[in-house]
């Protein structure tokens, strides 16, 4: 199999695999299990993610990304090359090239930490593109035009607001709070309620599946099982809809506050724009039910959710790697 481009949305809690022609391959949690004692990698992915609160003591899960940039280098490398095997077999004539999505705070230390895990992976080259770019090429909003659009990526461990005109950011802020506070909310919360401790798997499930940004009439019930903080016994209770609205309600202020503040700093000739076209939502965090009603009640600005929310910075590595010589350019950073 010749594969000579890979892009990789290498996010704090899943990653997305990208072959120009080909489209996403492969779709992973970012999560490593490492056996301590030998020091191996047993497992990346999806098998990794079932391990997490289930491990003896012999074995580690990591998720090597925390707030969207390497919080554990090694793990980040093998993870890497896992995805560059698993997509272009272990015995390659050619080494692919790199089209990695990063944060648009990013350091330059953090950016450099990234090219050097791809390399060390087994990349000819690395690229490294701002994710709030990249969502916007996957969104289908066309960056190179001189009317601005603006793009709210949320993911699992960053949120980035931006607007963008003319093949570049005009005004962005990133915040380092998305889906994973929002996770760690409603465990929170239900600890402070219920007395009982739950494990981040079931935080997650409960806001994927009955998470919602708005209350709603209809309250939907969810039967969660945990640890009962006084008796130390295993204990069910229900949690319904609008509990884990209330939970979360201040951490999506938070997100709302950095669109404000972005929306503050635009100059008044994209402002109009914005207004007229809207916002675009993408990222994993963008699929919270009534999250666009939300932003747009708050903001005054309308708000759609881009198609394929979760794959947009993916799309986006792919289109840009198609096109590397008219992108080089303007967004890229390379080594």
């Amino acid at each position: 199999m010749f594969i000579n481009k890979i892009g990789i949305d290498l996010g704090t809690c899943n990653s997305v695999v990208f072959i120009p022609g080909k489209g996403p391959v492969l779709q992973e949690p970012t999560v490593v299990a490492v056996t301590l004692t030998e020091n191996k990698i047993l497992a990346v992915g999806q098998l990794a993610k079932e391990m997490i609160g289930r491990t003896p003591d012999t074995i580690r899960v990591y998720r090597p990304l925390k707030d969207g940039v390497i919080a554990d280098y090694r793990v980040t490398q093998a993870m890497l090359k896992y995805f560059i095997d698993k997509v272009s077999g272990r015995i390659r004539f050619f080494k692919p090239e790199l089209m990695i999505g990063v944060p648009a705070g990013i350091t330059s230390t953090e950016r450099r930490a990234v090219i050097e895990a791809g390399m060390t992976a087994g990349a000819k080259a690395v690229y490294v593109a701002k994710e709030p770019i990249l969502a916007a090429i996957g969104a289908g909003i066309p960056i190179n035009s001189c009317s601005g659009n603006m793009i709210v990526d949320i993911g699992g461990g960053t949120a980035e607001v931006a607007v963008i005109a003319l093949g570049g950011i005009v005004t962005s802020h990133s915040v380092r709070i998305a889906g994973d506070e929002l996770d760690l909310a409603i465990s929170d919360f239900i600890k402070r309620k219920y007395n009982l401790a739950i494990g981040e798997q079931t935080a997650e499930e409960i806001k994927i599946k009955i998470g919602t940004a708005l209350p709603e009439k209809e309250d939907r019930k969810l039967e969660i099982r945990g640890r009962d903080l006084i008796l130390g016994l295993p204990k069910n209770i229900k949690i319904s809809s609008n509990e884990v609205c209330e939970a979360i309600s201040d951490t999506l202020t938070e997100i709302i506050q950095v669109i404000k503040q972005v929306l503050r700093d635009t100059p008044p000739e994209l402002s109009a724009d914005i207004m007229d076209k809207g916002m675009v939502l993408s990222g994993g965090g963008s699929l919270l039910r009534n999250i666009s009603e939300l932003i747009a009640q708050s903001t005054g600005v309308p708000c759609i959710i881009a198609d394929d929310a979760l794959l947009c910075v993916a799309k986006g590595t792919g289109v840009v790697l198609e096109n590397l010589d008219l992108y080089k350019k303007s967004i890229m950073i390379k080594k």
